[in-house]
């Protein structure tokens, strides 16, 4: 764990978003040697939210550098038209659709340039209730010592400052970290899926 300054994200940690969205994307692990791009990871979850919501992407920053970020869109419809629009265009002329691979056949790439060009959408009844999502990862070295509850607790004061019912959050099962954080700062789990859950928080917060 290291003492770290928190602040608002800036275009420029754009290279460090892609290399935290890496190697904690393995259900917090690193992943870089699951994904031949390393860029692909970050494509999807963490940059276009540094792009197209700054007023809602905060890092963790010491003296090697951005070491952590938390993410959100306060509109997840609005912000996956966005990225309709902006975003995913662009990309998809970069990675061809590997719909003509059976799912069961395709790489981890393959997987994630699938969400390129067939992203997920938000349900309208958790939009309705906890419309805004968000992303948190942190390299080992940020873990620990608070870092984690200080990002969180700067984004949902963010959220709450623009009238925010609600947030919403996947993370995977096996990622019991993770599982254990977000129930510890009063998350409630909406959904169980095969692959992990969907956790929400009404806001604002009761504290």
């Amino acid at each position: 764990m290291t003492s770290a300054a928190l602040r608002r994200a800036r275009p420029e940690d754009e290279r460090a978003f892609y290399d935290i969205c890496l190697l904690t994307g393995d259900s917090g692990a690193d992943a870089s040697t699951l994904y031949k791009d390393p860029q692909l990871l970050g494509h999807v979850y963490a940059v276009p939210y540094l792009r197209f919501a700054p007023d809602f992407a905060f890092v963790l920053e010491d003296a090697e550098g951005v070491g952590g970020y938390v993410i959100a869109a306060p509109d997840s419809q609005a912000f996956e038209e966005t990225l309709e629009r902006e975003w995913w265009p662009i990309l998809r002329q970069q990675y061809p659709d590997p719909a003509n691979i059976p799912r069961e056949e395709r790489t981890p790439d393959q997987r994630m340039i699938n969400l390129i060009h067939h992203p997920n959408r938000t349900h309208d009844d958790l939009q309705s209730e906890y419309p805004a999502h968000l992303h948190i990862d942190l390299l080992p070295r940020m873990q620990g010592g608070g870092n984690g509850k200080r990002l969180m607790y700067t984004l949902l004061d963010a959220l709450e400052d623009v009238g925010c019912p609600g947030v919403h959050l996947g993370v995977g099962g096996r990622n019991e970290n993770a599982v254990g954080f977000y129930r510890h700062l009063g998350f409630q789990q909406l959904q169980a899926h095969p692959w992990g859950y969907t956790f929400g928080m009404s806001l604002p917060r009761r504290l």
